[in-house]
């Protein structure tokens, strides 16, 4: 009796699993909706700018662009801010998110990166004549120096962890620079490829000490948390486009980079 039991439920467990079809990946998802959903601030050169007619350019957009491309797919640009970044993944809304993003401890704990695309730590950017002035954590962290930073994003973690005695303004990241040439900020702290990146863009500002990063830092891109089969996708896209010299050569229209010997 306890045989024939065993034997009824077995095949009603079988004929239940055979019915039931598993979801699709996130990989599939994609590929099947036609469209990569790429969320982006639009607000960090060199790796992401939106202008006024809504055009996005940068390193990570071109990117988005051959990610896309290698999928068959339409990139679709999903607008967000440094603060609503995490939010607006958790949300669903994001396939990926690409525009210069710092690999934290906080940010992988609700969702994952993919490998990093370069080292990029913290550094000053101040005007050129003040150098001298702000070359340290101590001669920064004064309640005399005026700070100017994004909202929501890791610098202004870095300036509440390391720099609390100073002043510290909340500003948009596109208008920011001209805080600091108008005088009415001394220091941002930046990632160096975005301090390089303006130091070029903008006469009278400068990157201080560019090699010998405050804090350590990687960038990468930011994927839901909800299928490994995606990030191993892009894992392998972005591997791919760095040994064939892809990845170089879109970094090479935004910043200088060096000649292979």
């Amino acid at each position: 009796m306890n045989h024939i039991k065993s034997t009824l439920m077995l095949g009603g467990l079988l004929a239940f699993s055979c019915g039931v079809q598993a979801a699709p990946s996130h990989l599939d998802s994609v590929m099947q909706q036609g469209q990569l959903r790429v969320c982006t601030t639009g607000d960090y050169k060199p790796y992401t700018a939106k202008a006024e007619n809504g055009e996005y350019s940068g390193i990570d957009i071109a990117m988005a662009r051959t990610l896309a491309d290698s999928l068959g797919v339409k990139v679709e640009w999903v607008p967000t801010t440094w603060k609503n970044l995490m939010p607006d993944m958790l949300a669903g809304k994001c396939d990926i998110a690409m525009g210069g993003i710092s690999v934290t401890l906080e940010r992988q704990k609700k969702a994952f990166f993919s490998t990093p695309l370069d080292v990029d730590g913290k550094i000053p950017l101040v005007r050129c004549e003040d150098q001298s002035k702000y070359q340290t954590i101590e001669q920064i962290n004064q309640s005399s120096v005026r700070l100017v930073e994004p909202a929501g994003g890791t610098n202004e973690a870095f300036v509440h962890a390391f720099l609390p005695k100073a002043q510290l303004q909340l500003h948009d990241n596109v208008t920011i620079f001209q805080e600091l040439l108008d005088k009415k900020a001394d220091v941002m702290i930046t990632d160096a490829s975005e301090a390089l990146y303006q130091q070029k863009q903008k006469p009278g500002l400068c990157a201080v000490n560019p090699t010998q990063y405050m804090q350590y830092g990687e960038k990468a891109y930011l994927l839901p948390r909800d299928d490994m089969t995606w990030k191993l996708y892009v894992d392998q896209w972005l591997h791919l486009a760095k040994v064939t010299g892809n990845y170089q050569k879109v970094l090479g229209q935004w910043v200088a980079v060096p000649e292979a010997k």
